[in-house]
Formats: C-alpha cells, sequence, structure tokens
C-alpha cells in the first residue's frame, strides 16, 4: 500500500514520455525524469516520497522534503490568503494550511511550527498549527529523567513551549532557562515531570545523581586548573553559574554540597576553594 506523504520503496515498470511509472502493486505514481537517478532501469527499486499532484495523479520525487504525514515541523510561510496560506515544504510544492487550522493568521514570511497530516477528503497533505489537537496527552510512554528530543515551538507566560519527540508537548519553564530559545530549534532535553493531566514539565539538563557525579568531576577539574578557587559559590547570580558550567544554580548548589560533604572542597558565598588538610602534617 503506498503511503501518501511518505518515502516508499517502488519497483520501476514503464518509462513514458513525461517520467518512469513505479508502483507497489497496485497503484502507479510518475516520477518526472528531473528526479530520475542516473543508470537506474526498469524492474529496479527505488525509494521515493509520494504526494498527490494538484491534477489527482501520483507523484514521487527523490527530493527531501522538511516534513513528511505526521512530522511537526518548523516551516515559512510563502503565501497568504483569505481562506489559508501557503508553507515551503522544500519540493516544488508547497503545503496548505486552512484558516481554520491556524491557531494565529499567518502571513508571507513568518515561520510556524505545524504538524503535518493527510486531508481524508481527498488525499493531499495539510498542516496545522493548531498543534495540540494532534499531539499525544494519554499513556505517555515516557517516565521522569527520560532524555528526549525537543522542537521548541513558541514562547508562553510560563515559558518555551516543545515538541517532545515529535509526540508530545511539554513547557520549559523560564526561570530555569540560561539560554536564548528560539521557535524551530532542536534541542536534546530531559522529562522533569510528567503530571497527572498529561502535561510534560521539561529540562534542559539531566536529571538524577549520575548528573551530579558528572559534573562533580568537572568542577574538580575546573579547581585544580584555577589553582584552586573559583569565584562562584552559594549567592552567586544563577546567570553566573550558567555561563561557567552550563547548569542551573540549583544543580551547582547540589553539586558543590556534595563536594563539601566528602571534605573535597569549602564553601562561601561568593567562592569555592578545594579543601586543604592542615592537619596532614
Amino acid at each position: 500500500m503506498i503511503e501518501i506523504g511518505r518515502y516508499n520503496d517502488l519497483r520501476i515498470i514503464n518509462k513514458t514520455e513525461n517520467g518512469l511509472i513505479l508502483t507497489e502493486g497496485e497503484k502507479e505514481v510518475l516520477l518526472p525524469y528531473v528526479d530520475v537517478p542516473k543508470n537506474i532501469e526498469i524492474g529496479e527499486n527505488i525509494n521515493v516520497f509520494v504526494y498527490m499532484h494538484k491534477d489527482g495523479r501520483l507523484m514521487g520525487t527523490t527530493k527531501r522534503p522538511l516534513a513528511c504525514v505526521g512530522d511537526f515541523a518548523y516551516l515559512t510561510v510563502v503565501d497568504d490568503g483569505e481562506d489559508g496560506a501557503f508553507m515551503d515544504l522544500g519540493l516544488d510544492k508547497d503545503i496548505y494550511v486552512p484558516q481554520r487550522e491556524q491557531k494565529r493568521p499567518m502571513f508571507k514570511g513568518e515561520s510556524h511550527v505545524v504538524y503535518v497530516y493527510l486531508d481524508e477528503s481527498n488525499d493531499r497533505m495539510v498542516a496545522s498549527s493548531r498543534l495540540t489537537n494532534y499531539v499525544e496527552d494519554q499513556d505517555i510512554d515516557l517516565e521522569e529523567g527520560d532524555e528526549v528530543s525537543l522542537l521548541i515551538v513558541d514562547r508562553s507566560d510560563l515559558g518555551y513551549n516543545a515538541i517532545v519527540d515529535n509526540k508530545y508537548i511539554g513547557l520549559l519553564y523560564t526561570n530555569e532557562l540560561f539560554d536564548q530559545l528560539n521557535p524551530g530549534e532542536f534541542r536534546k532535553g530531559w522529562i522533569k515531570k510528567i503530571r497527572v493531566e498529561g502535561k510534560i514539565d521539561l529540562s534542559l539538563q539531566p536529571m538524577g545523581y549520575g548528573h551530579i557525579l558528572e559534573n562533580k568531576d568537572a568542577i574538580l577539574d575546573e579547581l585544580k586548573e584555577c589553582g584552586g578557587v573559583i569565584a562562584l559559590g552559594d549567592k552567586s547570580r544563577p546567570d553566573e553559574i550558567y555561563e561557567r558550567f552550563k547548569i542551573s544554580k540549583s544543580a551547582f548548589k547540589k553539586v558543590i554540597g556534595g563536594l563539601y560533604k566528602d571534605r573535597l572542597i569549602t564553601i562561601s558565598d561568593y567562592e569555592i576553594k578545594l579543601f586543604v588538610d592542615n592537619e596532614a602534617d
């Protein structure tokens, strides 16, 4: 069965004046000659992206689209009108976003994160910026501490919304961020908390004790390279800590607290030092 809006492995069965004819055994797909690789023959298989042409024919291309059906992607508006907008899909064919599927009006030149799906009435690819209608919020197959892929969507009152593993939506809280985030940006993230109502709290830093151990080693190494003293302590600003170690102030305090308990450092408000045992001799 041919999957429209996705990649398909199809067999070449014929040549016409317009291109090669491909099939999976039932339906036929036209692959224009401009997309035909060199030295490929009838009877061979080829992997192509399949979409519905405006005249109702199934078309194939060897070009790589910016998104397939089922993907969330950051696309740019190339045309807008009263009924909807068109976004660049990276192919000769743009993708349509009906007005009813626009969270806010789209205008030419803007970029938005959208979900790509198949219009069952005509088998054409369309997109929507109403993302919450397409994310999964039941039976979330994730656990706290899991590493995930994030697609930054937009800014809200609390922080930044992000698509998680191309399936869910979560939130990065502003007071836990020290990097500039931009819509359309991909980031590595971690699951901080999964709430009862299906909402997901996210972090840009790993969770758990293993991360603390890694940072212990990093801070000790840095102390040794800096002559045993670093001008950061309990009352240092979060942005100063993040600029130096790429961790939050909360994580930093856990790490230096562990190092202090192990009698490896001493801590003051704005400084940490390697511990020197004056009674060792």
